[in-house]
């Protein structure tokens, strides 16, 4: 069985003592991703020049999306490889974007899914945080970590 654990390089550099990717078999686990940046900025957080903050869930949940498609890559996998995800989100007065973007990605064909409401998350300014399992296709081989 095939054992890997990676930190991608370009990414955000996760905030504790964890990878980003861990391939168990078949199975690619692949941790909760937020909106953050290599350089810590956040995708859908901006603030003006008062520090007046505007947050945009579909910004957010675009760029988490995207971040879990680039983990992927990494061990040879797409988004059609997901088979479940775990979305967390901070506002459930958000769904209704974040449910918009995801259905940009996934359709009723994709995975299986869980939406919770979280009372925060590691950034004040986050609105989304995703967790996703996927499966390796027949005769994808992990490189040795």
């Amino acid at each position: 069985m095939s054992n890997q654990t990676l930190v991608v390089e370009g990414k955000a550099t996760p905030r504790g003592r964890y990878p980003h990717v861990k391939v168990v078999g078949d199975l690619v686990f692949v941790s909760g991703m937020s909106s953050r940046r290599p350089d810590n900025t956040l995708a859908g957080a901006e603030a003006d020049e008062l520090g007046v903050t505007t947050l945009d869930i579909e910004t957010q949940t675009r760029a988490v999306i995207e971040n879990i498609r680039d983990i992927l890559s990494e061990v040879g996998c797409t988004l059609k490889d997901v088979v479940q995800v775990t979305s967390y989100l901070v506002n459930m007065n958000d769904f209704a974007g974040y449910n918009r973007v995801y259905g940009e990605y996934f359709d009723e064909t994709g995975p299986a899914r869980t939406t919770v409401a979280v009372h925060q998350l590691p950034h004040p300014h986050l609105l989304i945080e995703i967790q996703s399992i996927a499966i390796r296709r027949p005769g994808v081989v992990a490189e040795a970590s």
